[in-house]
């Protein structure tokens, strides 16, 4: 037994002399570190290097207040006035004096400014004084005439009495004749220099730039000593207005309504505005008419829309948002509207002949159909399918689908 337990330890192999004893370790580290790597490459290019960049929106809470009950088509546009003038003068001259200040109300015909007349009264005066000297020599002509017919009517009777010849009677008559003639070019002349009076009386009064029709002025755009024009004419140093006037009586909406859904506005149509400046006041208003003309680069048709009753808070390119109301008018609950989630148009697709949008949950997408309500310049209500908070796609790429992975620049 003890010659066997010899044998035994003489064939053990010391474990220094085995070969790779030490080195096996580290073989195993090296191939569990490249496992991992291996592994975190592969998380990176399925998270992170497949990804599709998107851009994405929050969805928003909207309250309906803004919306009017009933409403079938919201919109938005700005308070015009359908009578606006630039008042300006009918002839190119000197500023002399403004008489009118921004927020002033005129009246019809009040003037406005004065131009420097001095060269037209020069000129009015020479034609007034051609229009004398005209009815002068007219006169002068009218005593030579009766003194012609005297003497006409002497020698008539002397030539009955066969005093004087036929010669002299024919040169009388011939005197007469002569005068009258001279005598109607003279009225003539009267005539035209009366009307050289009346063009230099009119281009005097040129110089004064009266109201056209009673407002308010909203801007002065010349000053004394300014040059004026009618045309725009030598540059940035002549004016082409005296001042700016709006008739406030005239004030209505203008809104662009997008085609596809100007089929929902019609003539007369109860409409709600609110404006921008005033959030919680509604002001009753009706459809004046739609344009019937489109716009092809924005797709949309113009719609004139009229107050009910004019507000002296209400002025001249104000932002409204105006609510299209629909055949009946709801019953009034008292209490307010509940709020509606609201999301860009941008973040809208149709797929499959319904309208969904992309959610975007833990870097990945989930196709959501929802249901839409109405449509407020760059935002569309939605009533089911999303809430508010949640992030959607915007302008997804055609390749996007329901489950695939992106990354939110």
């Amino acid at each position: 037994m003890a010659n066997l337990n010899s044998d035994l330890a003489a064939l053990r192999i010391p474990q220094e002399s085995r070969a790779g004893g030490r080195g096996r370790p580290a073989l195993v580290i090296t191939i569990l570190v490249l496992v991992a790597v291996l592994a975190g490459g592969g998380w990176f290019w399925s998270t992170q290097l497949q990804a599709t960049p998107v851009k994405v929106a929050t969805v928003s809470s909207k309250s309906s207040g803004a919306s009017a009950p009933g409403a079938v088509l919201n919109a938005s546009g700005y308070v015009t006035a359908r009578r606006r003038a630039t008042v300006s003068s009918k002839v190119t001259g000197k500023v002399v004096d403004v008489l009118v200040e921004e927020g002033h109300a005129v009246r019809a015909g009040q003037v406005l400014a004065h131009l420097d007349d001095t060269q037209v009264r020069a000129a009015l005066a020479l034609a007034e004084a051609q229009l004398a000297a005209a009815r002068k020599s007219a006169a002068e002509d009218q005593a030579r005439l009766q003194q012609a017919e005297l003497t006409l009517g002497r020698r008539q009777q002397l030539v009955k009495e066969n005093v004087v010849g036929k010669a002299e009677l024919d040169e009388a008559q011939s005197t007469v004749d002569a005068l009258k003639a001279r005598i109607a070019y003279a009225e003539q002349q009267v005539a035209v220099a009366e009307s050289q009076v009346n063009m230099q009386k009119t281009n005097l009064a040129d110089m004064v730039v009266r109201a056209p029709f009673s407002g308010i002025a909203i801007s002065k755009d010349a000053q004394p000593g300014e040059m004026i024009s009618p045309v725009s004419a030598g540059g940035g140093f002549t004016r082409t207005g005296i001042c700016t006037i709006v008739d406030m009586s005239s004030l209505e909406v203008e809104v662009d309504v997008n085609e596809s859904y100007i089929n929902r506005v019609r003539n007369g149509q109860r409409v709600e505005a609110v404006l921008d400046a005033y959030p919680d006041w509604r002001i009753p208003a009706h459809v004046i008419t739609t344009i019937p003309s489109a716009d092809r680069q924005k797709a949309t048709v113009k719609v004139r829309i009229g107050f009910n009753e004019l507000d002296p808070r209400i002025l001249p390119d104000m932002g409204v948002k105006v609510s299209f109301l629909g055949e009946e008018r709801p019953a009034a609950t008292g209490a307010p509207a509940a709020p509606r989630a609201a999301l860009p148009k941008d973040a809208v697709r149709s797929v499959d002949g319904r309208t969904v949008v992309f959610v975007v949950n833990d870097q990945r997408v989930e196709r959501r159909a929802i249901a839409l309500g109405l449509e407020n310049g760059g935002e569309v209500e939605v009533v089911s399918g999303v809430s508010a908070g949640e992030r959607v796609v915007l302008n997804a790429p055609q390749t996007l689908k329901d489950g695939d992975k992106v990354k939110v620049q």
